[in-house]
């Protein structure tokens, strides 16, 4: 018999949950049955393009009984309530990133998935990038053999007016440039390294009037089993860079791009001659527009299915990691602020990211 499409409400129709909507009207197995936003004029103009049901309460969606699934794709203080809510409600949950303003909220999140027996994920959508990917199947397959150290940088150059934004708001963001594209960077290290035991962070207001929020986050990760991560966040990257490398005793993998205006996604495999010199590479080039979203909501969707795709190309991050990043980037805030070393809490494990060795 054949399966009934899942029912799905968007809240939140900024950029992000507008992206959501294109991808599930593309993906069979769900279909748009709701969408909230506070902006009347931009709800009703997707409603009338979609035929789904606008409300301007997110509270309408998550007690319609006609929805199974709720993608939260609003600021980050309204994650946590929402994402609670609808699971109480019995509904099914994709949260954007970051899990929350701070650890306390990714545990309630937590709390709220494991009480309802439903499933929770988080947008971390940079898993499941073609580059990323590629990535996490060399070093998986031993690649570049014992893994040592992982470098990942990442930002833009902001624009004017962004002290104006929700994004530079203490209270409505919970943290700067480490909680907004910083968790990324985090989140990647531990896929890629496993477990974080220590952290040590240096934080700067360098240039936009955005204190006490930062513009630019510092870190190093200490990983179980001696690895290191090195991550650099930062909103005067004036040209917009996406870069991650993981080196191992046999070689290194690179990842560079997310396309757009980051430039070309590519990933290249290099591996290191016992005479020493210029490595022996592989290098693929990847065409990304909406394949890393695609990915990532047909592994939610087979998630929430209970099915197993083969050709899955990363695992999808679970309540369980939403809060080792949380608790990752609280320790960070700690660090900079005290200006030492900070013990990571191990209240959790890693689940779907596994750690590769």
């Amino acid at each position: 018999m054949k399966r009934r499409a899942l029912r799905v409400a968007v809240v939140g129709l900024g950029l992000i949950g507008t992206r959501r909507v294109r991808v599930l009207r593309e993906t069979p197995g769900a279909e748009l049955a709701a969408i909230v936003d506070t902006d009347q004029a931009r709800v009703e103009a997707v409603g009338r393009d979609t035929g789904a049901r606008a409300f301007a309460r997110w509270e309408n969606a998550v007690c319609a009984d006609d929805v199974d699934v709720i993608i939260v794709a609003t600021p980050n203080d309204c994650l946590a309530p929402i994402t609670c809510a609808a699971l109480a409600a019995g509904k099914h949950v994709l949260c954007e990133k970051p899990p929350g303003r701070n650890a306390a909220e990714a545990h309630a999140m937590l709390e709220a998935a494991e009480n309802s027996g439903r499933v929770l994920a988080f947008g971390f959508n940079h898993r499941h990038a073609p580059g990323v990917s590629k990535a996490l199947e060399i070093v998986r397959s031993g690649g570049i053999g014992r893994l040592l150290h992982l470098r990942a940088r990442y930002g833009h150059g902001a624009r004017p007016g962004f002290e104006r934004e929700w994004r530079a708001d203490r209270e409505r963001a919970g943290g700067g440039e480490l909680m907004d594209q910083g968790v990324h960077l985090v989140d990647l290290a531990r896929l890629f390294l496993g477990e974080v035991e220590r952290v040590y962070a240096v934080t700067r207001t360098a240039f936009w009037p955005i204190a006490p929020l930062e513009d630019n986050a510092f870190c190093l990760l200490e990983h179980a089993g001696g690895t290191v991560s090195m991550l650099h966040a930062s909103l005067t990257q004036w040209k917009n860079l996406f870069s991650i490398e993981i080196f191992g005793e046999q070689g290194a993998v690179l990842v560079e791009g997310l396309g757009g205006s980051y430039g070309q996604e590519r990933a290249i495999w290099q591996r290191r001659r016992p005479e020493s010199g210029p490595p022996d590479q592989d290098a693929w080039e990847f065409e990304t527009e909406l394949s890393s979203w695609r990915h990532e909501w047909r592994a939610f969707l087979d998630t929430v299915e209970g099915t197993t795709d083969p050709l899955a190309r990363a695992p999808l991050a679970s309540a369980a990691d939403g809060l080792a990043v949380m608790e990752i980037v609280e320790s960070l805030y700690d660090s900079a602020r005290d200006r030492r070393p900070v013990e990571c809490p191990r209240t959790v494990s890693v689940t779907s990211g596994g750690g590769v060795s």
